[in-house]
């Protein structure tokens, strides 16, 4: 009693006179040890009351107050958990949990917040909901998300290295401060942050919508007249509370970009090929076109427009009668192409392009006709009758 007295009688004395600069980050350091002190004196006694419960039957409890046991505790004394399952068994549990329940799962423990955050359990939900519509673009660019995100936190690090100044500065490196409060806020140690490059963080990035992809978009701006029967480049963006698209479309010539929202899931495809917009594609083709072939081909309004993909059919020359007895058209050099959803007489019904040395043909007036690919899917010829215009076209 007596130590305590002259140790409170001393503390006293020195608060009472003006002290250095550096007396106030002893201050601080000492308010912090304190407190992790007094944290790790509460986790010690948490283990004992657990290691007393187990080893000798009965709670090692405080005071009185403490003799009720927590719903906690009765967890923690019952038998079997989810943990003792075999592996197989609690895998093939995992493996039927939705997104949202692997979510949820891996909050319990570190143990099951491993397991849920596996790639290969989040691969199917990656591949049932969005592996149609992410191709080889939507992957390569979700690659640069994550090293640009890695570069940005390892700036971020490096700067905030740089910050603490002074004596209490050269401490922290050893004991940070930050990382005290933070366990004596949460009460538990920081949990470990989920990888940026997992199945999981792509799944969950996409679902927030801060994540834009590139991917293609069926009759473009709301199913504008002049854009049906045609599929164009743009970057999506998804809304989960509506289950639904904004897609940023590049910018046609002087005009700004154009945004367009609640797109639904059946106007969207994964590119096809990796031919960027503003790009010609090489037809490889040409030589094996013949009537009555479904084809996609880039179209663009002038040279500083991008290429949209418009779907058509390859049909007979004007000196063929169409009798397949007698047609020659897969020999000729000229390759008829027609737009069946526009009128006779509509100046685009029909294109003529070379079979031998085509390139971008066309002039300001009716357009300039691009690269060529022939479609063997039965989907995708499916899907453009689907997108078939009520009414023909002028």
């Amino acid at each position: 009693m007596l130590f305590l007295l002259v140790s409170f009688l001393s503390f006293l004395f020195l608060i009472s006179k003006p002290l250095p600069p550096w007396v106030d980050e002893m201050r601080l350091l000492s308010v912090s040890f304190w407190q992790e002190f007094v944290y790790h004196s509460l986790h010690w006694l948490k283990n004992c009351q657990l290691t007393s419960r187990k080893v000798c039957g009965f709670p090692f409890t405080m005071s009185a107050k403490n003799s009720v046991p927590r719903v906690e505790d009765v967890e923690e004394t019952s038998g079997m958990t989810i943990l003792d399952l075999p592996e197989l068994a609690l895998e093939c549990i995992l493996g039927k949990l939705s997104p949202a329940g692997l979510a949820n799962m891996a909050c319990v423990c570190s143990s099951l917040r491993d397991r849920c955050r596996s790639d290969h359990l989040w691969e199917r939900h990656m591949r049932e909901k969005w592996g149609w519509l992410i191709g080889r673009a939507a992957r390569r660019e979700w690659e640069w998300y994550v090293s640009s995100r890695k570069v940005s936190l390892v700036s971020g690090g490096a700067m905030a290295s740089l910050k603490p100044k002074g004596w209490m500065g050269s401490i922290s490196y050893v004991w940070p401060l930050s990382w005290l409060q933070s366990k004596l806020d949460n009460g538990n140690r920081p949990s470990s942050p989920l990888p940026m490059d997992s199945i999981m963080s792509w799944y969950l990035v996409l679902e927030s919508g801060k994540f834009w992809f590139p991917a293609q978009v069926y009759n473009r701006e709301n199913g504008h007249v002049g854009f049906l029967l045609s599929c164009y480049d743009a970057e999506l963006s998804y809304d989960r509370h509506t289950d639904t698209f904004y897609a940023r479309y590049p910018p046609h010539g002087r005009r700004p970009v154009k945004i367009e929202e609640g797109i639904e899931w059946d106007r969207l495809r994964a590119p096809p090929v990796d031919t960027p917009a503003h790009d010609l594609h090489v037809s490889d083709c040409l030589n094996d076109l013949c009537p009555g072939d479904h084809i996609e081909i880039q179209w663009r309004r002038n040279k500083e427009f991008p290429y949209g993909w418009w779907y058509g059919v390859v049909g007979h020359l004007e000196s063929c009668d169409g009798n397949e007895h007698h047609c020659r058209c897969h020999k000729s050099d000229t390759i008829i192409l027609e737009f069946n959803q526009y009128t006779h007489g509509s100046r685009w019904r029909r294109a003529a392009i070379s079979r031998k040395d085509h390139q971008e043909e066309g002039n300001e007036t009716d357009g300039f006709y691009g690269g060529i690919r022939k479609l063997h899917c039965k989907d995708e010829i499916a899907m453009w009758r689907r997108l078939w215009p009520n009414e023909i076209l002028e």
